[in-house]
């Protein structure tokens, strides 16, 4: 297994300790122009992803129905091509993100220990779990953001795109009922995703708590009150993500209900569209496989907002911490 020793731009960010002020500078500061190199990376994934969907129609419409074995044969070479790149670039696009949010936890932790020691006053051990909590945790979940930050909605939105483009440009009534599919998810996930992201901000700050009231444990009858406190935490961490689980699943089950519709509305009116001539079965065939592919990309957006969102906060709480 290799092991990569150097970071993405260790020498910029080396001696500045004031947080940045918002989570996309953070990002850009971690990884600057490798963003570019990810995103460029990312739209290969996206086209390389969406270029099956006609080389399905191609395969159904003019070599099998027209019995063409030699066509049959450059198609399914090619696609099989297609499919080999894909798979390679996604790898190397994974371990570049990987190594980006990598090298992005490792500074961080580097970084914020070394305020954190220069900062004790050697008397006293307030602060100590929440510096536990920060430096082991919370900054995984915010360095890791940083690979993925940018490339993977680029990859996600531009199968989208480009799905839904190549559908209404060879049947523009088909096509359409991708788009209105989309509708009701774009509207739906800010609403929810609000309520969420407040519950993860006070999940953090009870966890935070928590560590700080364990960090001051000592022997002793006083411990009674402390660990009752500590119990009581516990608790409300627990109803936390109770309450989370239950906006996160619910939303995702509807989701998954709007995402069923469009192949049923795609076979409905297809089959209606073949009927009477006006469209093909290769057409109804890769217009299947698309939106199944599309509902893939959409799911991974929607948890990618999520996971932002999550960032944003966590970033927020550990800038203040740092002040």
């Amino acid at each position: 297994m290799p092991r990569f020793h150097f970071s993405p731009r260790a020498p910029e960010r080396t001696g500045d300790d004031r947080p940045a002020p918002s989570l996309w500078r953070y990002v850009w500061r971690m990884s600057g122009w490798h963003q570019v190199a990810a995103c460029l990376m990312a739209v290969s994934v996206a086209a390389l992803g969406i270029a099956p969907i006609e080389l399905q129609r191609r395969i159904v419409d003019d070599a099998i129905t027209q019995e063409n074995y030699q066509l049959l044969t450059i198609l399914a070479s090619i696609y099989l091509a297609i499919i080999i790149v894909h798979g390679l670039i996604k790898l190397a696009l994974r371990m570049y993100e990987g190594w980006l949010s990598e090298s992005a936890i490792r500074y961080n932790r580097q970084h914020l220990s070394r305020l954190h020691a220069d900062n004790q006053t050697g008397d006293e051990d307030e602060g100590n779990g929440r510096a536990v909590s920060i430096i082991g945790s919370e900054i995984e979940k915010l360095g890791g953001f940083v690979g993925d930050g940018l490339s993977q909605p680029v990859v996600n939105s531009g199968m989208l795109i480009f799905g839904l483009g190549y559908m209404i440009s060879v049947e523009p009534v088909i096509g359409v009922i991708g788009l209105v599919a989309l509708i009701p998810q774009v509207a739906l996930v800010p609403v929810i995703q609000k309520r969420i992201n407040a519950l993860i901000e006070d999940r953090v700050n009870k966890m935070r708590s928590v560590s700080d009231e364990l960090s001051e444990l000592s022997p002793g009858a006083e411990n009674r009150d402390r660990l009752t406190t500590i119990n009581r935490g516990i608790d409300d961490i627990f109803d936390n993500r109770m309450r989370l689980f239950f906006l996160k699943f619910g939303m995702k089950a509807l989701i998954n209900f709007l995402n069923a519709l469009a192949p049923i509305c795609v076979l409905f009116v297809g089959g209606y569209l073949v009927l009477e001539g006006a469209t093909s079965v290769g057409i109804i065939v890769a217009f299947i496989s698309g939106f199944d592919r599309m509902s893939s990309p959409m799911r991974e957006l929607l948890s990618y907002y999520r996971v932002a969102a999550q960032a944003a906060v966590q970033h927020k709480l550990i800038a203040r911490w740092m002040h």
